[in-house]
Parts: C-alpha cells; sequence; structure tokens
C-alpha cells in the first residue's frame, strides 16, 4: 500500500470518529443519548413583604406560605421557579407582557381579574380586618358608616371594598380613602395619627400588628379566595400548577406550613 493511500485511510477514519463520536472508546453520553430531560423554568412575580405569604430573607431571598407552596409544587411537578419582586399593583400587567410566568402572591380571585388572566383552584380564604390605634374610640360601625379616613394598600381587594361600598355609595368621601405602595407603609401612617384605620386581609393582620400600639376593631366577612395567576391561553401550565396544587392541599406539609406560618 502506498503511503498516499494510507494516509487517506487515516485521514478517513479519524474524520468518521469525529462524526459518529463513538471511536474514542469514551462512555460519555449526551443528554439526548442518556434520556435526561432539561426541567423547565418559570419566573414567578410576588410582592414582598406580604407576611405570612411572602416574606424577604435577611439575605434578600423570598420565603412564606407563598414561596414554600410554589416551590413543593415546583419539586413534585419537575419544573424550576425564580422569584421576581414587583409592586402587587403591577403584577397582572407583568403577567400579561411575559415578563413573568406566574402570579403566587396571596391574590384575591375576582372577575375583572378573570377578565385579564386565568387562575388556578383557591388555596386560601381571607376576609378584611380593620385596625386602628391602641385606646382609639373608632368602631367599626364608624367605619361601616363612612366616618373614617381609611389606608390600605393599592391594588387590593381592600382598597376595591372600600371604593365599591364606601365610596361609591356617597358614604365616605374619596379623599379619605388613602392609598399606599405597601401595607408596612400604610401602617406607618396609621401610627403616626395621619390616618384613623387600616383595612387588610385578616390573615395578614397578626403579622401587621405584631410588637406595635395597635388592635383590631372589627372585620368584614368577604370571603376571598387566593389563586395563582397564569397568562390566559397558557393551559398546560394552569393544568400543571391545579395538578400540584391539589397534592398540597392534600398533603400534611400545607398543615406543617399553617403552624409554621401561625397562620390559624
Amino acid at each position: 500500500m502506498s503511503q498516499k493511500i494510507l494516509t487517506a485511510l487515516v485521514l478517513c477514519l479519524a474524520v468518521c470518529c469525529v462524526a459518529f463520536a463513538g471511536c474514542t472508546g469514551s462512555d460519555s453520553k449526551t443528554p439526548a443519548q442518556s434520556g435526561a430531560e432539561e426541567k423547565p423554568t418559570y419566573v414567578v412575580g410576588i410582592d414582598a413583604p406580604y407576611p405570612p405569604f411572602s416574606i424577604m430573607g435577611k439575605d434578600g431571598k423570598p420565603t412564606g406560605f407563598d414561596t414554600e407552596t410554589m416551590l413543593w409544587i415546583a419539586e413534585k411537578e419537575g419544573f424550576n421557579v425564580e422569584f421576581k419582586q414587583i409592586a402587587f399593583e403591577s403584577l397582572v400587567p407583568a403577567l400579561k407582557g411575559k415578563n413573568i410566568d406566574l402570579v403566587h402572591s396571596s391574590m384575591t380571585i375576582t372577575p375583572e381579574r378573570l377578565e385579564q388572566v386565568n387562575f388556578s383552584i383557591p388555596y386560601w380564604t381571607v376576609n378584611q380586618t380593620v385596625i386602628a390605634r391602641e385606646g382609639s374610640a373608632l368602631t367599626m360601625d364608624d367605619v361601616l358608616a363612612g366616618k373614617a379616613t381609611i389606608g390600605t394598600q393599592r391594588g387590593t381587594t381592600a382598597e376595591i371594598w372600600i371604593d365599591e361600598n364606601l365610596v361609591q355609595k356617597g358614604l365616605m368621601d374619596k379623599k379619605n380613602l388613602k392609598h399606599h405602595d405597601n401595607i408596612a407603609n400604610a401602617v406607618t401612617d396609621l401610627q403616626n395619627g395621619n390616618i384613623d384605620a387600616v383595612m387588610f386581609d385578616s390573615t395578614v393582620i397578626n403579622d401587621v400588628i405584631a410588637g406595635k400600639k395597635l388592635q383590631k376593631i372589627g372585620s368584614v366577612d368577604t370571603g376571598e379566595q387566593f389563586g395563582i395567576a397564569v397568562r390566559k391561553g397558557d393551559n398546560e401550565l394552569l393544568a400543571t400548577i391545579n395538578d400540584g396544587l391539589e397534592k398540597f392541599m392534600n398533603d400534611p406539609y400545607r398543615q406543617e406550613l399553617i403552624q409554621k406560618y401561625k397562620m390559624e
């Protein structure tokens, strides 16, 4: 065999080994060959602090009932999550604009929101509780008669309830409904005497007033149900979330979280 022919055969064999990745003697496999599948990652919008549902840790990582619920569902359903902090009133626009994939931030299922997004099955129920300063003579009757300046977080169902049931019915001047970026600011306004009361979700109020000279004066039975929001058309993702939620609702871990965050 001539040197030219031998050289050509060697080159041919080298090319074949590269093309078919089978001539090196290596046992390594590509993900496709090994059957491994990459998990999808979904960006979850939250608004923290919103204890006990969403809490921002000192390390900058979110915790809380909602956050731990989503991590549990992700593990069971085979996907990864990234949490993104967004102001509550901007969560639905961010979801519709595809800046996030899910909203899991104690969001009440309402007819108005259902026109824009789809919701999972409900996972929690709350009413609206009113707080005032300790020693205040303000009563729940005063609040319901529109005789108080009330603060709450912008974009929440508390704000909607006050507007629909007090302002629009002519019981309270609209200037007496004070809108705040978050519940902490509303509480500070109350403590400083700038407003008479704050209305907010019943499950959250215990954390809000802890260690402060504030008191509950009553509640409004709204029976609101929280759900996880997804974009309209994301039916497969919605089915995945519902499947995970159903498992969670029937798992002992749910009660562990309720006890951990003192929700009952």
